[in-house]
């Protein structure tokens, strides 16, 4: 028995609807398999993408920036609490994540960047592990920021999306168990991600006219 990666791609259309760009499966989650999924995007005729949201992989990250060039990135939030935390004592593991969402609810940049600093001071000696892992993503975490309004801010800070898409694919395979070959694998999540989209086109993701001006708004391409 192989195990085998599937790697998804999310979009935000020009009228803020959500649609799934892509579903393959791989070998691995290697920085070349990403790479290969974004060309044939890119061969498909997405453009205009400004925004690239993201776990703190290398492997996508090198992909976008070879690819995507100039394409801003926001860190998932979620995962980079996750990251912080991992290096916390899980006596104080509530204490620490409390203080850490803190920076997170605030929707002015000034404010989060303070709430940011305070974190480094309170925590640093303490815990200098995580606050190295906060010190060093924060700045991505915070990309969200650049945009308008507490709802962008919601949709646009973590791959959720894709992690719901991910957990209904989860759901649905492990009734299959193994699958004879790569091709049913690929069909069977292309065909829930499909049903996904459809369900989606029901309801507007992301309202753009709010984005209008501002030079990182458009499509948002989100990675699990």
């Amino acid at each position: 028995m192989t195990s085998m990666a599937l790697l998804a791609c999310v979009g935000v259309d020009e009228e803020g609807f959500r649609e799934v760009l892509a579903v393959e499966v791989a070998g691995s989650e290697k920085g070349a398999a990403y790479a290969s999924l974004l060309r044939g995007l890119i061969d498909r005729g997405l453009k205009g993408v400004k925004l690239v949201v993201s776990d703190d992989h290398e492997g996508i990250k090198a992909a976008v920036a070879g690819e995507l060039p100039r394409v801003g990135w926001q860190r998932c939030v979620v995962h980079f609490e996750r990251n912080v935390l991992s290096c916390v004592a899980a006596s104080s593991t509530a204490e620490v994540a409390q203080d850490l969402k803190a920076v997170f609810k605030v929707s002015r940049e000034k404010t989060a960047r303070a709430l940011a600093e305070e974190f480094v001071e309170v925590y640093g000696k303490r815990f200098p592990k995580a606050v190295a892992v906060f010190e060093a993503g924060i700045g991505d975490a915070l990309s969200y920021l650049g945009y308008p309004g507490s709802h962008h801010h919601a949709r646009l800070r973590t791959t959720n999306v894709v992690e719901r898409l991910f957990e209904e694919v989860k759901r649905r395979t492990r009734v299959v168990g193994v699958f004879p070959n790569e091709t049913s694998a690929s069909t069977l999540a292309t065909e829930i991600a499909l049903r996904s989209s459809e369900q989606w086109a029901l309801k507007r993701y992301l309202t753009m006219d709010a984005l209008k001006g501002i030079e990182k708004p458009n499509p948002q391409l989100s990675r699990h």
